[in-house]
């Protein structure tokens, strides 16, 4: 009997010790779950300050930013036809220090430690499912707060790649803005080159124009040689009006224009002398005051020359109350009534040559740069 009660004594101390080892192991092994189980608590309150509460507000008014459509023309457009780039732009997504999930407090602290699902006196809550087994979702359990920030973070997601796909978007309206921007700045290099090359010949031209003008001064001293070989010229054809109709029609032309040639040189040289001499020995410096003057009783727009009928005052203004003076080489203009062109009802400008004497006519060269449609009978001439 004292055997069998020592032997179960020893047993019974062996098997305190040996309790007493598994003890201490589960008391480590406890300490580590303590310490995992915090350091994921910890984890999850730090990773759901990361996770935006919900999405920023959609605004009903889309931003703008308008590019202008309308085709490149020569023509100023106020208003042009514009198109909005960010019409469909999802703006809500720029929006920064939205609320995110703070759940470094007591009470989420506790629901995130909470595995179960507890009823009111603290008891886990069976499972409809199997009742053997404990309900691990639902309000207050940790379960609860996971899934509501997973699904806070898959949309997350969902907006990161929207985000994505409208910088996608962006990038080609960028591309394709920066394309047209070159092609615009490519275009405008060659209108600037096109504009030099423009302001060269304009200046060419106006060299031109200066060396037709000193040719056209030279010609006119030419008059009165040409005036000698304008009897050979009427001699040549007398000959060709036997051989066609068209032939004695251009004589006739040529014996009125070799005509009117003579009338103006003999009147030029009768006015030169009249200037030179005059009944003072000086040259007349009359002016003309504003106003309509006369008009044109004869246009040769050929040999550009006019036959102006002045009234009786502009004739004593221009020659003196007793029309003794020398006739001024004024330029007037010429306008038609009811004539509608670039200036107005102005046709051309004229510059005074010869008076014929005794009568209101003065002969006068009609200006070729100044023209604007040719001179008329009729034609109203004025002092601006």
């Amino acid at each position: 009997m004292n055997k069998a009660l020592h032997a179960l004594v020893y047993l019974i101390l062996i098997l305190a010790v040996v309790a007493l080892v598994f003890e201490l192991n589960l008391y480590k092994k406890r300490e580590l779950l303590g310490d995992r189980n915090k350091s994921l608590e910890n984890f999850v309150v730090s990773f759901a300050k990361t996770i935006e509460t919900e999405d920023a507000p959609k605004s009903a008014t889309p931003p703008e930013i308008n590019k202008d459509i309308q085709a490149v023309e020569a023509k100023a457009v106020e208003n042009p036809d514009m198109e909005n780039l960010l019409a469909e732009y999802p703006a809500h997504l720029e929006q920064t220090n939205l609320a995110t999930f703070d759940w470094n407090n007591t009470k989420d602290r506790l629901q995130l430690r909470a595995y179960y699902l507890l009823d009111p006196m603290g008891q886990p809550v069976p499972d409809p499912v199997n009742s053997n087994k404990p309900t691990t979702t639902g309000p207050g359990t940790m379960s609860e707060l996971l899934n509501k920030l997973f699904a806070r973070a898959t949309q997350q997601q969902a907006n990161l790649n929207l985000t994505r796909g409208e910088l996608a978007i962006m990038r080609g309206k960028l591309e394709a803005a920066v394309t047209e921007l070159n092609k615009l700045k490519q275009d405008d290099r060659a209108d600037k080159v096109t504009i030099e090359e423009l302001k060269a010949k304009i200046a060419q031209l106006e060299e031109a124009k200066a060396n037709l003008e000193e040719q056209v001064q030279q010609l006119k001293s030419q008059i009165e040689e040409l005036n000698g070989e304008i009897t050979s010229l009427k001699d040549e054809v007398q000959h060709a009006k036997d051989d066609t109709e068209a032939v004695k029609e251009e004589l006739e032309k040529e014996k009125k224009k070799s005509e009117q040639l003579k009338k103006m040189l003999i009147a030029e040289r009768m006015i030169r002398t009249k200037v030179a001499t005059g009944s003072n020995g000086q040259t007349s410096a009359a002016t003309l005051t504003t106003g309509e003057k006369g008009k044109i009783v004869t246009a040769n727009n050929d040999l550009m020359f006019a036959v102006v009928e002045f009234t009786d005052a502009a004739m004593k203004e221009l020659l003196g109350p007793n029309r003794e003076g020398a006739l001024p080489m004024l330029e007037l203009d010429v306008k038609r009534k009811g004539f509608a062109g670039p200036a107005g009802e102005r046709v051309g400008r004229i510059r005074l040559r010869v008076a014929v004497e005794g009568k209101n006519y003065v002969i006068a060269d009609i200006l070729g740069d100044w023209e604007q449609a040719p001179a008329e009978v009729g034609d109203v001439v004025f002092m601006d």
